[in-house]
C-alpha cells in the first residue's frame, strides 16, 4: 500500500536497507521500481544515515527506513535528507510498535509507516499488519486502495450513493476475528510490554559477563531511544562461533535462530545490482547475529534454562 501511494514508475528508485525482511524490497519491485540497497550501522543495525545521501539520484522517489529490534533510526538526520531532496519517507515499523525516538512514537515520523502483526511480534494475529498514514493528503487514497480500489468506505458513510472502481487496490482489510484478537491484546498492551521488558532486561543483566568473556555483543540501545523489547539478540565473534552456539542450544532443546540474510546478495537482489562487498556491515552482521527465545508466555524457569545453557557455551 505504501509503495502504491508513492506513485512509483518503472524508472523510479527507492532506497532500502540491505538488512531487512524481503517484504520491503518486494513492495518496491512489484511497482516496477528499482531497489537501491544501503548498508547499516554497526551499533543499532539500522540503515546508516550517513550513507543515504550518496545513494540518492535524480530518479530517487522514496526511502524505506527500518527500526531494527524496535530501536529508532536516526530520524532527525533522515528527515532532513528527505526534505532537502523531496523524498517520501516510509517507516518499516514491523519491530517498533511502542518504541520511541527522542520521546516520540516510532511510526509517526514518515509520511507513511507500516506495522506487522506476524506471530513473532509483540501484538499479533498471526499474519498481516497495518498502515499508518501521517500525511493527511494520502488518507483518502489509502482508504480506496485498502478497499480493492473502490470508494466503498465513502458509500458506507453515505458520501456517495454507490461505489465503484476508482484506483488500483486490493483486499487489505483484516477480518473481524483478527481485529478482535488484536483489540484484546492492545487492551492488555501495558501488561504485555511489562512482561517482555522483564524478560529482555533479565537477559541483558544475566548474560553481560558471559558475553564480555567470549567476545559477544549484546543489543545497543542509544540513550535517546526507547525500545519495545521486541527481540533480544547476540552478536557472536564469528560465523563459526554462531553456528556452534546454535547447535549447542539445539542439543539442549532450545531454538535460537539467526535473522535476515543480506538482500543485496540474494538472487533477486543481484538483479538490482547487488554484489559482494557492496554492504560490508550487513554481510558481517548477518553472519554473526543470533536471537534468543523471547515471548509473552515465557516462564521464569524457561528463561533460566536458556540463560544457564548460554553460560555453558565456551569458544575454546
Amino acid at each position: 500500500m505504501a509503495m502504491l501511494l508513492a506513485n512509483l514508475a518503472p524508472s523510479d528508485e527507492v532506497i532500502c536497507p540491505a538488512f531487512t525482511f524481503v517484504s520491503a524490497a518486494n513492495a518496491i519491485a512489484l511497482r516496477g521500481a528499482r531497489v537501491v540497497f544501503v548498508d547499516i550501522r554497526r551499533d543499532t543495525m539500522n540503515v546508516d544515515e550517513e550513507l543515504v545521501e550518496a545513494a540518492i539520484t535524480p530518479r530517487t522517489r522514496a526511502m524505506i527506513v527500518m527500526h531494527y529490534a524496535g530501536v529508532g533510526c536516526e530520524m532527525d538526520r533522515i528527515l532532513d535528507i528527505a526534505r532537502r531532496h523531496g523524498l517520501m519517507v516510509v517507516e518499516d515499523n514491523a519491530h517498533g510498535l511502542f518504541g520511541r525516538f527522542r520521546g516520540r512514537p516510532l511510526g509517526t515520523f514518515g509520511a507513511l509507516a507500516t506495522l506487522s502483526f506476524h506471530e513473532t511480534k509483540n501484538i499479533t494475529c498471526g499474519e498481516g499488519g497495518a498502515l499508518l498514514v501521517n500525511d493527511e493528503r494520502l488518507v483518502e487514497r489509502a482508504e480506496i486502495i485498502r478497499e480493492k480500489g473502490t470508494d466503498r468506505a465513502r458509500f458506507f458513510r453515505r458520501d456517495v450513493d454507490r461505489y465503484t472502481w476508482s484506483d488500483l487496490g486490493s483486499s487489505y482489510l483484516p477480518s473481524d476475528l483478527l481485529a478482535a484478537c488484536l483489540l484484546a491484546q492492545l487492551e492488555a498492551a501495558e501488561t504485555i510490554q511489562q512482561k517482555r521488558h522483564q524478560i529482555w532486561n533479565t537477559y541483558s543483566t544475566e548474560l553481560a559477563p558471559w558475553a564480555e568473556r567470549i567476545g559477544a555483543r549484546l543489543p545497543v540501545i542509544p540513550e535517546h531511544c526507547d525500545h519495545p523489547a521486541h527481540l533480544f539478540y547476540l552478536l557472536m565473534p564469528s560465523l563459526g562461533v554462531r553456528t556452534a552456539f546454535i547447535e549447542h542450544l539445539r542439543q539442549r532443546g532450545i531454538m535460537a535462530i539467526f535473522h535476515y540474510q543480506p538482500l543485496h546478495l540474494s538472487e533477486m537482489g543481484r538483479r538490482f545490482g547487488g554484489a559482494a562487498g557492496q554492504c560490508p556491515v550487513t554481510e558481517d552482521i548477518a553472519d554473526r547475529l543470533v536471537r534468543l527465545p523471547l515471548f509473552f508466555h515465557m516462564e521464569a524457569r524457561q528463561q533460566e534454562k536458556v540463560i544457564e545453557s548460554v553460560r555453558e557455551f565456551r569458544t575454546e
